[in-house]
């Protein structure tokens, strides 16, 4: 007899940097319905551990904002910079393992084309500071995503990739993988921009024995031009009296087809419609879709 499938578990995992505007809007709306639609929870996760990048009372306000677009997440926010004795386990583990090294670059020098060079795998060229790699192996990483669909990575072409800062901060791919696995996640729906990192997660999965989540990424709100939205007025702080018109706008940019009279009703109203409707098949292969003007 083969075992239940694991339920559901989603989540939405911002950095406290500023305000959450449409590009956010549209990451956090696509994973909280694909997890009610498979009628399962969505987390909140704050990824706070780049202490010099958190906005004080940006996490405070991203919470009123989610809550103001009716969007309401299962169980207690976590915040990593609370949970960092998880990420030293893990990296204690992955040393254990002879999987990491010390690199004493700064990023000055590894301002090139391509990934890591390697230049410290055999121990710190000078005295110093230094960060914890990991020992990236050479080889073919596939993988299928529910949206993008197969893909594959040279993983010697994507380097080693850091796991703890030269300021003794712990790197968001050792944070994120550490804390999907300990919160039992099993689907990753986020933005495109986060493909190219799914490979060194994976990886970390492997070493550390834990389970792989399944992927979606979904397609990356961009500027006209197709570069990432940035700080224009597209990229504005998600204004609370308009939910009802953004979420239909952020539909629309999921490719969901949302009914025109939907921005009439209440932000509850519109989620509703949405998970019953709720079609991700409709983005696939999509990474950038432009803003609407």
């Amino acid at each position: 007899m083969s075992p239940a499938p694991q339920a559901y578990v989603g989540r939405f995992a911002p950095s406290p940097t500023g305000s959450l505007h449409l590009g956010s809007l549209v990451a956090a709306l696509g994973s909280y319905l694909d997890a009610r639609a498979h009628g399962g929870r969505w987390l909140l996760r704050m990824e706070d551990l780049d202490r010099e990048r958190v906005v004080p009372g940006a996490a405070a306000q991203m919470l009123r904002t989610l809550e103001s677009f009716a969007l309401q997440w299962d169980g207690p926010i976590e915040y990593q910079s609370r949970l960092t004795a998880h990420y030293a386990a893990a990296l204690a583990r992955l040393r254990a393992l002879g999987l990491t090294f010390e690199c004493s670059c700064s990023r000055r020098e590894l301002t090139g084309e391509g990934g890591y060079p390697g230049t410290c795998r055999a121990g710190p060229t000078r005295p110093g500071p230094t960060a914890t790699r990991l020992r990236v192996p050479d080889r073919t990483l596939t993988f299928t995503d529910r949206l993008q669909g197969g893909c594959a990575f040279e993983l010697a072409e994507r380097g080693d990739v850091i796991l703890r800062r030269r300021d003794g901060a712990f790197a968001y791919q050792l944070a994120a993988v550490v804390d999907d696995a300990r919160q039992q996640v099993t689907d990753v729906v986020r933005g495109a921009d986060l493909l190219d990192s799914t490979p060194w997660q994976i990886t970390l999965q492997q070493a550390l024995g834990l389970p792989r989540p399944r992927y979606a990424h979904l397609p990356l709100v961009t500027e006209p031009d197709g570069t990432k939205l940035a700080k224009s007025r597209r990229s504005v702080a998600l204004d609370p009296p308009r939910a009802p018109e953004l979420l239909v706008s952020a539909l629309e940019l999921l490719g969901q087809e949302p009914m025109v009279e939907l921005k009439f009703e209440s932000a509850p109203a519109i989620l509703s419609w949405a998970i019953a409707h709720w079609q991700p098949e409709r983005m696939a292969g999509v990474r950038a879709v432009p803003a609407r003007s």
